[in-house]
């Protein structure tokens, strides 16, 4: 990440205060990067952004699942009453409890669950709905669920392969995510491209599955007030996944992608660029996200300045 340009600055009273470096691609519906700023081409670790990927891999080994429960797969959850009883209630269908889950124990990620939260469990953890749906994948292989989350077991074998099919690219590195899960690096462009393959997949596939998933049930994806549920509800068509450390990737209906990565982890950049993009991409932001376009700086309380996207497209 490190020579990366300046894509968003902080202004606070007409002064420039802070800079978010980074990178961001554009494919086209056929795979070809349409515009790009910064190295996106070189491999890094698409956190959350990848749960779409990982959920095609589900559904290829044998997942049951569709909408609701298949979103809530893919999802990085607020830890909302509804995305905690609805994670439950896939464990009990698979015979299981919260304890067979392999993520940490954490605080909901919603301000406001996190707030009501008596004590960090695991079935609060943003990613508890992606664990429920892989331990539901090994029950219907009949494969042990004890270290599912290992890069050995046989159920993310199968995820890599997929991850590598979807990106057109091998996996450059494996880490452990923040909630156990392997962790698959690979190029922003493979990011984009596997997006873009989502969206334009055949009615009934696995990754149109997921797409469809996503897209009817946005607020199981994220929650109230997140920004890939409101994108994905003020959007027509379009297809949103965050993750940790600054990245996020979006498709259109025609498989027109993005993925964008921020160099010091900071999302707060995100949603300015995305906003950015999309109106390269002739794409009018709708009035319920206004907010997102140049989110204010504050000073007392009262806005003084803006985050301001200062890259601009070819």
């Amino acid at each position: 990440m490190t020579g990366q340009p300046i894509l968003v600055e902080v202004v606070r009273n007409g002064f420039v205060e802070s800079v978010h470096h980074g990178c961001l691609v554009v494919t086209a519906p056929d795979g070809s990067v349409q515009f790009s700023a910064g190295d996106v081409t070189s491999p890094f670790f698409p956190r959350s952004a990848n749960k779409p990927l990982q959920g095609v891999g589900m559904l290829r080994a044998g997942l049951g699942y569709d909408g609701a429960d298949l979103a809530l797969g893919c999802a990085s959850h607020s830890g909302e009453t509804g995305h905690l009883e609805r994670v439950a209630a896939m464990l009990s269908a698979a015979g299981l409890d919260p304890t067979a889950l392999a993520c940490p124990a954490e605080l909901p990620i919603g301000e406001d669950a996190r707030r009501a939260a008596d004590e960090p469990r695991k079935i609060t953890m943003n990613c508890s709905g992606k664990h429920a749906a892989m331990l539901a994948t090994c029950v219907a292989n009949g494969w042990k669920t004890d270290g599912y989350q290992l890069p050995d077991h046989p159920l993310q074998v199968q995820l890599a392969k997929t991850v590598e099919e979807l990106t057109g690219e091998s996996i450059a590195a494996v880490g452990v995510d923040g909630c156990s899960a392997p962790l698959f690096a690979f190029s922003p462009t493979g990011l984009a491209r596997s997006f873009g393959r989502l969206a334009q997949a055949d009615p009934g596939t696995d990754e149109r599955r997921v797409a469809d998933a996503m897209r009817a049930h946005p607020w199981l994806v994220a929650g109230t007030g997140r920004e890939d549920t409101r994108l994905m509800q003020a959007v027509p068509g379009l297809l949103s996944k965050s993750g940790a450390e600054g990245v996020l990737a979006f498709t259109l209906g025609d498989g027109t992608a993005c993925a964008i990565k921020i160099a010091d982890g900071n999302k707060r950049a995100l949603a300015p660029l995305a906003m950015a993009v999309l109106a390269r991409l002739g794409i009018e932001a709708p009035e319920e996200l206004a907010d997102l376009v140049h989110p204010p700086v504050l000073g007392g309380g009262q806005p003084v300045g803006e985050l301001r996207v200062s890259w601009s497209a070819p």
